[in-house]
């Protein structure tokens, strides 16, 4: 796997995948950024997301759950003082469907984030990840 990181001088940086793949970063304004993209500790969270969300529907689909949709939202703390690592992340998980079985989706976020899940089992070398989720039925 390979990424390159090519400084923009004022409009940020460009990260481009090696699947070709292209996303400009950006810093804070209080550090000089403009605000032009997402800056790098929130696309750590966001691959987070991307990763667990994929093991999630991927263990549900296979245990045949009738689920139609997916959405996580991440709250992260850091450390005060550098490096600011992650120290606390918090995935709260909202899934759509029909019939789905808690203890499935209960399952499912658990071996998305012990077995499959590689941003989270990096991440919580360092910051204490925590998991909920609430089920909403499809009318």
């Amino acid at each position: 796997m390979k990424t390159r990181i090519h400084w923009q001088d004022t409009i940020g940086y460009l990260a481009e995948s090696g699947s070709g793949h292209q996303i400009l970063m950006d810093v804070a304004p209080e550090a000089g950024g403009q605000n032009k993209g997402p800056r790098p500790m929130e696309m750590i969270l966001m691959g987070l997301g991307g990763c667990t969300t994929f093991d999630v529907i991927f263990i549900l689909k296979k245990a045949r759950q009738n689920v139609t949709d997916c959405v996580v939202n991440i709250e992260a703390k850091r450390a005060e003082t550098d490096p600011k690592v992650f120290t606390q992340i918090h995935l709260h998980f909202i899934l759509t469907g029909n019939n789905l079985s808690p203890l499935q989706v209960e399952r499912a976020i658990h071996l998305s984030a012990e077995k499959y899940c590689s941003a989270s089992i990096m991440l919580r070398h360092s910051a204490e990840i925590t998991h909920d989720f609430e089920i909403v039925e499809t009318v």
